[in-house]
């Protein structure tokens, strides 16, 4: 049998399904549901708390307790859940971090996927606006370009649809987001390097993710800091759509005979991945040969061949961070931003020169 608190929770839910209270109506004060109920304020206080979790209401100090949304309102019980890849990577960890809590609070998710791609982006923007999705986390598309959708979020705010961005955020909007700090990361992959007696490595660099942008810019101030010189042909870039004749062009700077260096810095696990693959193929032994450091702490990290030097990225704990601030931002409440701070994970793709 259900709890007394239960069973007006119950009913006040269902008040709202049927329309008796409107969203940004006020329920009755806690005095009048303990004249109407003949439960104790104590109780009352527990039925509209168990709503206030659901986010259903939210009670504002000094003024009363309001419908935060209806639940007969088309999508008002789902967040829009926007990234660039579903399916592999860092992504479904991060998927699953977020449906667990939102399903904690009795959220459902739609999900959309971009391949980096604008046009996509857009189509998936399209599609949550259709579904009157409660809010929206989405991981930037190309978040280091001009994104030519920027008025679709202007939409989402005219809308008063919340929107939270993980992983990066366009700079010229003002959203919450929930990043690694990127710059940090760059900064102890290259110092790592650096303290093992590297002196002369390569920086294999995204540009089209503001990620990239962040994790450059620690590298350069670690070699900066270590009086190390670097030029232009210490860096390899390169975009999603260029990433495989990257591989290439890096592999044929690391296995020129007269090849200088002694180290690479990755984006990130995967183009680490891609290029140990490469090499062992040029018959370069890692780390005898080459040390390499990636970024991410992904699943490929532990490469068959060698386990890879990665820094840590909390995938599900960024999940559940996200969905829990995009149901604040749902029920009222204002999200900040927050940055992990990554830490280094030692495995066997760097070696030591004495």
């Amino acid at each position: 049998m259900k709890t007394k608190y239960e069973q007006l929770a119950d009913k006040l839910r269902e008040d709202i399904f049927q329309g008796i209270y409107q969203k940004g109506e006020m329920i009755p004060s806690e005095n009048k549901l303990q004249k109407e109920t003949k439960f104790s304020r104590y109780t009352v206080r527990q039925a509209i708390a168990v709503l206030a979790d659901e986010g259903l209401l939210v009670t504002e100090r000094g003024s009363g307790t309001y419908v935060a949304q209806a639940l007969n309102e088309k999508g008002q019980k789902t967040v829009g859940v926007i990234m660039t890849y579903l399916s592999d990577y860092i992504f479904p960890s991060i998927i699953r971090g977020i449906e667990k809590e939102l399903s904690k609070k009795g959220y459902s998710i739609l999900l959309g996927t971009t391949n980096n791609n604008h046009a996509k982006e857009r189509e998936c923007l399209e599609r949550m606006m259709t579904q009157n999705v409660a809010g929206l986390i989405v991981e930037p598309t190309k978040s280091n370009e001009y994104n030519p959708n920027l008025s679709y979020y202007a939409m989402l705010d005219q809308k008063n649809i919340p929107l939270l961005m993980i992983n990066a955020y366009y700079e010229e909007l003002e959203v919450p987001h929930i990043c690694v700090d990127d710059s940090k990361s760059g900064y102890l992959a290259t110092k790592y390097l650096i303290d093992q007696g590297h002196e002369k490595l390569l920086l294999v660099n995204k540009l089209d993710d503001l990620q990239g942008k962040y994790r450059r810019k620690g590298y350069f101030k670690a070699m900066q800091e270590a009086g190390l010189v670097f030029s232009d042909q210490d860096i390899v870039t390169y975009t999603t759509e260029t990433k495989e004749s990257a591989v290439q062009m890096i592999v044929q700077k690391l296995t020129k005979a007269d090849r200088q260096y002694t180290a690479v810095v990755a984006y990130n696990d995967e183009m680490a991945n891609f290029i140990i693959n490469a090499l062992d193929q040029k018959g370069l032994a890692i780390p005898q040969k080459l040390s390499i450091i990636g970024n991410d702490d992904s699943s490929i990290t532990n490469n068959k061949k060698i386990g890879l030097t990665t820094l840590t990225h909390p995938k599900e704990k960024m999940g559940e961070l996200a969905a829990k601030r995009a149901i604040d931002m749902i029920t009222g409440k204002k999200a900040e931003d927050f940055y992990f701070e990554p830490e280094l994970i030692e495995k066997e793709s760097v070696c030591e020169i004495k």
